[in-house]
């Protein structure tokens, strides 16, 4: 029976795909997106990084439904949930000064696909940050 459940398990995650919480990688960025239909990750750069760091962390603390994980001087991590479902997205802001930088990188936790939520939601912090700075 425990094998039943534990191949059950398995197929699950197979056929809707989860993925796991993001971190740094070993080069100190963001990671890359495993799955490119329900992620989105992109570089950015301002004349005055470190107040459009301050800004974006604003705006993205800001979204409907966000939840702070974590935030410091240089990075940023929000879980942002979806209206009817509640499927969690995680959102993260890196501020990396020495390359003059900021990545930002949207993805779903769970599913192969997101509709285009997470291009939008970076797209959309974009926008409101541009009118800011």
């Amino acid at each position: 029976m425990k094998l039943i459940i534990a191949l059950s398990q398995v197929l699950i995650v197979v056929l809707i795909g989860i993925n796991s919480v993001m971190a740094l990688n070993s080069s100190g960025n963001l990671s890359e997106c495993l799955i490119s239909s329900n992620c989105t990750r992109v570089e950015w750069s301002f004349p005055n990084l470190r107040n459009a760091y301050k800004e974006l962390v604003g705006i993205a603390s800001s979204l409907p439904r966000v939840n702070e994980v974590e935030s410091t001087d240089h990075y940023w991590h929000g879980i942002v949930r979806s209206l009817v479902f509640r499927f969690p997205d995680d959102l993260e802001i890196l501020l990396i000064e020495s390359k003059d930088i900021i990545q930002v990188r949207s993805a779903s936790r769970i599913g192969l696909g997101d509709l285009g939520v997470n291009r939008k939601r970076v797209d959309d912090l974009y926008l409101q940050l541009k009118k800011k700075i």
